[in-house]
């Protein structure tokens, strides 16, 4: 028997696999004329459930902006954070474009192709609060955030910003009581009982606080800004062709002004720089 043949053979076998599940997800969507996005079903500006009960905000937009660019039709689907952080979608999902921030621990099941907005974090409080003024008066605060964030991780005082590892993180800080929510809204809802109510304050990011703290007068912030965070695009872990792709399409979205305008009408500046 000639092994030279045979090995040949294995190794051309084993080239065509790993090509194949290298551009499994770009095939996918080919074959099927259909981009899946994942994103959170209440998570405004960004996506929300509009007076049409249709999805919309400025995570909506891009990811139909992206369907755009490749020539096919754009399917959202929004199970909780939870399942979307978890990753091993299996296929089920193409493309998280969800204000998802890159950590070592999501490193390990995803690829981050794209930053494509940063944002800061901030603390709100009920508006008749007087005793929270910043981070240092969070301890012993029960305080709301969304479940599996980097949020959660600041409280647990072991945050990573991903690509900015040597950004030193203040911690003033003691024996925060945690509290998960699915989503923001839950969080707020329970933070405009009152003060101390159900929750002491929440802990979010400034673009989607904002609309409430301008519309809702039962909120207020406490403080300066903890950190700005980049948030990414998420994609399954190891297809290389996949990856090239969205980081094409996001480059050719940003020099044609796309990501700008679309900041400008959803958050009314430009977060995309």
């Amino acid at each position: 028997m000639k092994l030279q043949p045979l090995l040949a053979l294995g190794l051309t076998l084993l080239a065509a696999s790993s090509q194949a599940f290298a551009g499994a997800t770009l095939d996918r969507i080919e074959q099927k004329k259909e981009l899946v996005g994942v994103l959170m079903e209440s998570y405004p500006p960004f996506s929300f459930l509009n007076d049409q009960n249709q999805l919309d905000g400025f995570d909506v937009d891009v990811a139909k902006a992206v369907a755009q660019k490749l020539g096919v039709k754009l399917r959202l689907e929004t199970p909780s954070w939870d399942v979307i952080a978890a990753g091993h979608w299996s296929g089920r999902y193409d493309i998280c474009i969800c204000s998802m921030t890159p950590s070592k621990a999501r490193a390990e099941v995803f690829d981050f192709p794209v930053q494509y907005y940063a944002s800061p974090a901030v603390i709100v409080v009920n508006a008749k609060d007087d005793r929270i003024h910043g981070a240092k008066d969070l301890s012993g605060k029960k305080v709301g955030l969304t479940s599996a964030s980097s949020y959660e991780s600041y409280l647990n005082k072991n945050l990573v910003i991903e690509g900015a590892e040597d950004t030193q993180l203040s911690y003033p800080f003691e024996d925060v009581q945690i509290a998960p929510y699915d989503t923001d809204n839950v969080a707020f809802q329970d933070l405009g009982l009152g003060a101390g109510v159900r929750l002491d304050a929440v802990l979010t990011n400034l673009v989607t606080a904002q609309p409430r703290l301008t519309e809702d007068k039962r909120f207020k912030l406490a403080g300066e800004s903890l950190y700005s965070e980049p948030n990414s695009v998420a994609i399954e872990k190891g297809d290389a062709q996949w990856d090239n792709k969205v980081r094409e399409v996001f480059a050719q979205l940003k020099q044609d002004g796309t990501l700008s305008k679309l900041s400008q009408k959803w958050i009314g500046a430009d977060i995309t720089q």
